[in-house]
């Protein structure tokens, strides 16, 4: 949006103020005010941005002439930006104002973050980003605490990103984690896990939290067994896409492209999904077992995107899928990515950790289980804020209990993909390293081999994708053979 709209006169209402200035009415910035409806969404409701936004952003649209292109990229630059940085941005907001951060109420700090954003973040001339700011606190929060957002600008608005973050950053020397939480805007204890995970020092550590504020790619996949990547990138056309670094099936979108605007996508042949996501079904699907390939099962399904390619790859073998989902809400989801699929496949409500089909019934099984999903933090931003370390106790017990019902689900000398968007090692060798001690009769298998052409996959025999390595999210593998 243009930050300097041709707007109609503003008018007053001719009776002076307290200063003796005639009273003007907060004019409402439509751009401004959908940023904020998506932010204040996500801190009261827990809401996801990439699901809020995109129905805010149609309605506007729908409902306010005008309301282009340019406008829906502000809105959503706004938001993620906000989020992505909202740990650095804290910092420099509690360095200017003289009372504890907790004490500011949270409507009012999304505003004076967003401000900052456009400050530091953006190239919005430094008066038009503290003028909105104002304008836009004055519409949601009232002239009084207008004057406080804009007393808190005007000093963010003295120095750049780089000054404030040398005043509000302790030295790396005294602090290394702080210094990084700060600096790249992410908690301390995602710090600490994510440098546990991926080991070595500053350089690389600092290249993989400034990969998780990079504002990904869209990443599509061209299903198989309904439409090629050739298709697909045909149908974009070659100054819109590029083929996938690593999976035969993806095509990468430029800044901007619009999947919803794709026929592929709205029929369903094409969905968007991310390379690493597309790896680990493709690994899964090409280890080499023993006996029969007839009976796939995905067994943490929803919302169906590892489903859809898995049920067309089973397809083009002769072998069908059955994809299970706990929650009946994803699982109509998966039912309705998956429909149009030409092979074989069912969709159940079912929880995986109590099956209803038998033991040693399947010769692939993913599961893909719950976490804290900290290897995405690039597509959910806000995840970093909301998870906490007491989380990975919560989801310890659900994954071991899930990868022990895919144990079972395979038979002897079938394989089993153990799959999380996570890093964290809580959640991936510690998981598969329990359960082998505990199951008996299963072996690891190296999966490297499987995601061809892939640098940088570690020593194996399980592979951890990373966002600065290999451009993906940092989904994690573990492939494991039943043996008895």
């Amino acid at each position: 949006m243009n930050d300097q709209p041709n707007r109609p006169p503003r008018k007053s209402s001719g009776k002076p103020g307290k200063s003796g200035k005639p009273y003007r009415r907060p004019q409402k910035d439509p751009v401004r005010f959908l940023a904020f409806e998506a932010l204040r969404a996500v801190d009261e409701r827990d809401a996801y941005a990439n699901l809020v936004l995109p129905p805010l952003l149609r309605k506007a649209r729908e409902k306010q002439e005008g309301f282009d292109a340019r406008d829906a990229a502000l809105a959503t630059e706004l938001v993620y930006g906000t989020l992505r940085r909202q740990g650095t941005y804290d910092a420099i907001v509690a360095a200017c104002i003289d009372r504890p951060l907790r004490e500011v109420d949270p409507p009012v700090l999304d505003v004076l973050n967003m401000g900052v954003h456009q400050l530091l973040g953006t190239r919005i001339p430094t008066h038009a980003a503290v003028s909105a700011s104002v304008e836009l606190a004055r519409v949601v929060l009232g002239d009084g605490r207008a004057k406080f957002v804009n007393a808190v600008l005007r000093k963010v608005s003295q120095d750049d990103l780089d000054g404030w973050v040398q005043k509000v950053a302790p030295p790396y020397d005294e602090d290394p984690e702080d210094h990084l939480a700060v600096v790249h805007s992410h908690p301390r204890w995602v710090v600490s896990a994510l440098w546990d995970a991926l080991g070595g020092g500053r350089a690389g550590i600092e290249d993989l939290l400034e990969a998780d504020n990079e504002r990904p790619e869209v990443t599509l996949v061209a299903r198989p067994g309904r439409v090629t990547a050739e298709e697909l990138l045909d149908s974009v056309g070659e100054d819109s896409a590029l083929p996938g670094r690593w999976s035969p099936y993806a095509v990468r979108l430029s800044e901007g492209g619009e999947p919803g605007s794709l026929e592929a996508v709205r029929e369903g042949r094409a969905g968007v999904q991310d390379e690493g996501s597309q790896l680990v079904a493709l690994a899964l699907a090409n280890a080499p077992i023993e006996g029969p390939d007839e009976k796939w099962l995905d067994g943490c399904a929803g919302p169906g995107g590892k489903a859809a390619m898995l049920a067309g790859l089973a397809a083009g073998r002769g072998a069908a899928l059955l994809a299970a989902e706990k929650q009946p809400h994803r699982a109509r989801l998966v039912a309705q990515t998956l429909a149009g699929n030409p092979g074989p496949y069912e969709v159940i409500a079912a929880d995986g950790t109590r099956p209803p089909w038998r033991p040693g019934t399947f010769d692939r099984v993913l599961m893909d289980v719950p976490c804290t999903g900290l290897g995405a933090l690039r597509r959910r931003p806000e995840a970093r804020w909301r998870r906490r370390p007491q989380d990975l106790e919560g989801f310890a017990p659900l994954q071991r209990g899930l990868l022990r019902t895919a144990l079972e689900s395979v038979r002897v000398g079938g394989v089993v993909g153990y799959a999380t968007c996570s890093p964290h090692p809580a959640e991936t060798r510690a998981v598969v390293d329990d359960v082998l001690k505990q199951v008996g009769g299963a072996e690891l298998i190296d999966a490297r081999p499987l995601l061809e052409n892939v640098p940088a996959l570690g020593d194996g025999p399980d592979v951890q994708l990373w966002p600065h390595l290999h451009g993906t999210d940092a989904m994690y593998l573990a492939l494991i053979r039943r043996t008895a």
